[in-house]
């Protein structure tokens, strides 16, 4: 081994960078900073040590995060993309106080999860993400606008990409706060839908359907995936569901839908697919935060099985995601 890889494995393995990046966005340095200041000054101001404060800005500077002019230091352009203002989601994702930034914290126990299949955030929280959503509602809002982030610049091509003209009725199970429902509705003048999810959440989706004047064509409900979903639709949308989940639950949601859906009805889910869309650093994160992960077609095929359906067709939807359409079997 050279000394080149040796330092490539080292630089590849350290957590100096990334908790660094984290911190300063969680502290709110790359807003602050957007009009230069000392360090004594953001750190009287923030309640920090000026020594370590230093040491970090030091190495802000070294990424190129911030640029230090005389004694100041002042946000680049290229930092200003971890600014709040920047609306990209960045922000978002890395604050060690909301959701995303939280859940990355559990990587120190990513072993746990290799060992046992288990996720490695109830092992640092003593409860699942999706509990500590349910205790934090700040986590919950954060995440419910790092999904609405996440999604947005697919949305245009889902709704093109997919016939929805044959379904009458839609139900979004786990539809968060609805942008893609809405969007679909908008293009589809004749479909009615439901959409299914969390209180806190439903609420938030039924104002933005009010305030895109089209609520008079969908229902807003609070409930579980894993509680009894509205019967009888045309169709039942998954988006970025099933990879949440280990293969028990995942089974029970696309029972659920298999249940409601009947022999008529289609379910359509929209997930990153191991092999051809999903990124291997993404199926360590869905381990780690969930104990679930991305899956191949055939682990699909399988699933559906167990939960009484057939995958009739797995086709490209976008860059980053495939369509799953599956029926009663």
């Amino acid at each position: 081994m050279t000394a080149d890889d040796v330092r490539r494995l080292l630089q590849a393995a350290s957590l100096a960078t990334p908790m660094a990046l984290r911190v300063a966005v969680t502290l709110g340095l790359p807003d602050r900073l957007c009009a230069p200041a000392t360090v004594d000054e953001v750190a009287a101001e923030l309640d920090l040590s000026p020594i370590a404060l230093g040491v970090l800005c030091g190495h802000l500077g070294t990424l190129g995060v911030v640029e230090r002019i005389d004694d100041r230091y002042r946000t680049t352009e290229y930092g200003k993309n971890l600014c709040v203002e920047a609306e990209n989601g960045l922000a978002n994702l890395l604050d060690l106080n909301r959701a995303a930034g939280r859940a990355e914290l559990a990587f120190v126990e990513l072993e746990h999860s290799i060992r046992t299949g288990e996720a490695a955030y109830a092992r640092r929280y003593g409860r699942d993400f999706w509990a500590d959503l349910t205790e934090h509602p700040v986590l919950r809002k954060a995440f419910d606008q790092q999904m609405t982030d996440r999604f947005r610049t697919e949305i245009p091509e889902v709704v093109s990409g997919i016939d929805w003209s044959r379904f009458a009725t839609l139900v979004d199970v786990g539809g968060g706060r609805g942008d893609l429902l809405a969007a679909v509705l908008e293009a589809n003048p004749k479909l009615r839908a439901q959409l299914i999810d969390l209180e806190a959440t439903a609420a938030q989706a039924k104002a933005a359907f009010q305030a895109r004047r089209i609520a008079d064509r969908v229902e807003v409900r609070g409930g579980s995936f894993f509680d009894p979903l509205p019967a009888g639709a045309d169709g039942y949308l998954l988006v970025d569901i099933l990879h949440n989940w280990d293969d028990e639950h995942a089974r029970r949601i696309l029972a659920r839908c298999a249940e409601a859906a009947g022999r008529a009805g289609r379910i359509l889910a929209i997930e990153a697919v191991s092999g051809i869309h999903a990124r291997t650093e993404m199926d360590l994160v869905m381990l780690a935060h969930f104990g679930g992960r991305e899956r191949r077609v055939e682990e699909f095929r399988t699933l559906a099985s167990e939960a009484g359906l057939i995958l009739t067709d797995a086709t490209a939807l976008t860059s980053q995601r495939g369509l799953l359409e599956f029926r009663a079997g």
